[in-house]
């Protein structure tokens, strides 16, 4: 056998171990990367599910407080059109409230219809309100008062006697609800489908005008009885592959479907390209060796050759950190070089794939601990709902409006914290968050103190108090007059056992008359309790004749602590 050929067999034995190298590490990286979009994929579907649970949920709350009405009890058609009207106006995702009777007759609604217009007796919505005898979601319509492509809720009114003496009725528009949607969706690529219980489409994005009030393909509709919910590798709608993930929200009223689908190509694009560069510069290396071999064919030398057949024998066994070690302008010379810079290459080559399966795998980790996090702030979120909605129902003053402006507050802090991941907030931002809806000019609310970095359960609990004073002085106090003025002031001090703790005072002036309260409302016990329940601190609420003056005093975290001079 001549000596070209052999060398041209050493370079294909050379090549072998980093071909499959090459290839382990890319189904490794591809696996990886497979397992991450898919759970990704499915946690964006039942967010998408729990998010349209949550809209459900709202507009049950919402009905309920409708029916309560004495206008809409009474089957008043003036009072109850001017009572939906304005209660339509209160919440911006539906555009229509109705009330209508058992057989289906319109009585009143909120675009002022006048009684008797049409009826909703061939409703699939109202039809089962009727028959299940609480509350439903229907499926997609097009309404017949607002001409939109709309969702219906309905939930049937009782009388005292227990009968049914009429149906309230809400409508959601579909393209408001698709935007709404589309926000849980982090990449402009993923699609979102959501079917009603007839497997009719009434959220489709990217493409939605295109889709929306047509029925899911048949063989689409036979996958989601057979396969239910999941994760697949599948052609989407559209005729894209995708990774798709199905979910059903966790209300049992709300009967849809949710599927999210990641495109294929753009989800594993870095790695294709990875994978390019890979093989590109392998064929480069197995180029430049084999033109090396081919010009050392013609002299044997039989030392080169064998430190040749040694090394050869090193990247056989998958050690590509050897070299041949040969220079110079001969032939064996240059295919030492070759073959020393084809490894290199090999070798930084497996660096960047390992790198990459590394940084697929910390990804994977830290997206199931942001989950995770995402579910421990979720809980306490709804818990604080919850306590505000329970609290609020033993109110005496429009309990509705004040839940709804605490739960607003409560999502702009939500807003601040969520911008830095829930590492915490400044305390000068956090108070800038409350209270910029409520001024009026450079000197109508004023801020003095030093930057203070406050943990985020500092954050929701000093915001919701700050909440409560600003929403009392534009009522009550000096921010319900033009001449009225709010001072904030804050300093940090060092108790006596050496914690940091935070000195807040609220001065209010310029404004009515103050008197003490006759009795401690919700909006009192929810100042006192945040500042002395959660954060164990003490407050002071004076009701001076000029003004309200309040004083809080709360211990702060270790860290805040640290940064106290000794001799504050």
């Amino acid at each position: 056998m001549s000596l070209t050929i052999r060398i041209l067999l050493l370079v294909l034995l050379a090549l072998a171990p980093a071909l499959a190298i090459q290839g382990y590490n890319e189904v490794a990286l591809r696996t990886a990367r497979d397992a991450a979009v898919r759970a990704d994929t499915m946690a964006t579907a039942r967010a998408v599910a729990d998010d349209l649970a949550q809209i459900s949920e709202g507009v049950r709350q919402s009905l309920d407080l409708v029916a309560q009405d004495p206008s809409v009890r009474g089957f008043d058609p003036a009072a109850c059109t001017d009572y939906l009207r304005r209660a339509a106006t209160a919440l911006p995702h539906v555009n229509l409230l109705a009330l209508t009777r058992p057989d289906g007759t319109v009585v009143c609604n909120s675009v002022g219809s006048p009684p008797g217009t049409y009826t909703n007796a061939t409703r699939a919505y109202h039809r089962r309100a009727l028959a299940e005898g609480g509350f439903v979601m229907g499926t997609y319509a097009r309404g017949v008062a607002t001409g939109k492509d709309s969702i219906h809720f309905a939930e049937p009114i009782r009388g005292a006697n227990g009968v049914v003496d009429g149906v309230v009725v809400a409508s959601i528009d579909l393209a408001w609800l698709s935007q709404h949607l589309e926000q849980v969706l982090r990449l402009p690529s993923t699609s979102l489908t959501v079917a009603d219980a007839d497997n009719v489409i009434i959220v489709r994005r990217p493409d939605g005008p295109d889709w929306i009030g047509r029925p899911i393909p048949a063989e689409r509709q036979t996958l989601l009885a057979d396969r239910g919910e999941g994760v697949r590798l599948d052609l989407g709608i559209d005729g894209r592959e995708r990774v798709l993930a199905n979910a059903r929200p966790s209300n049992p009223s709300v009967r849809a479907w949710v599927t999210v689908g990641r495109d294929r190509d753009v989800a594993f694009a870095d790695v294709d390209a990875a994978a390019r560069r890979g093989l590109t510069l392998i064929g480069l290396s197995a180029a430049l060796a084999v033109a090396a071999a081919l010009l050392a064919g013609r002299l044997f030398i039989r030392r080169p050759f064998g430190r040749l057949l040694l090394t050869a024998s090193a990247w056989q066994a998958g050690d590509l950190t050897a070299r041949t070690g040969l220079s110079g302008r001969d032939e064996f010379g240059q295919l030492g070089v070759k073959l020393d810079a084809m490894a290199g290459a090999l070798r930084r080559n497996e660096v960047e794939l390992k790198g990459e399966v590394a940084r697929g795998l910390r990804m994977q980790e830290r997206q199931v601990t942001l989950l995770h996090e995402l579910n421990h702030r979720v809980k306490n979120t709804l818990a604080t709902v919850q306590a505000l909605a329970r609290q609020s129902t033993r109110g005496g003053d429009a309990p509705g409006e004040r839940l709804e402006a605490r739960i607003l507050s409560l999502s702009k802090t939500h807003d601040l914290l969520t911008r830095d991941e829930w590492s915490g907030a400044s305390l000068g931002e956090m108070l800038e968050n409350e209270l910029s809806p409520y001024r009026a000019g450079p000197d109508h609310i004023t801020l003095e103190g030093p930057e203070v970095e406050l943990p985020p359960r500092h954050v929701l609990a000093l915001g919701m108090t700050v909440h409560e004073l600003a929403t009392n002085a534009a009522k009550y106090g000096s921010l319900s007059v033009p001449g009225g003025r709010v001072c904030v002031a804050w300093s940090l001090a060092q108790g006596e056992s050496g914690a940091a703790r935070l000195r807040l005072a609220w001065r209010e002036s310029g404004g009515p008359p103050v008197a003490a309260p006759t009795r401690a409302g919700f909006g009192t016990r929810l100042i006192a309790g945040g500042v002395r329940r959660e954060l164990a601190g003490e407050i002071d609420l004076d009701f001076e004749a000029g003004g309200l003056h309040c004083r809080l005093d709360v211990p702060l975290d270790p860290a805040v602590s640290a940064m106290l001079a000794p001799t504050q």
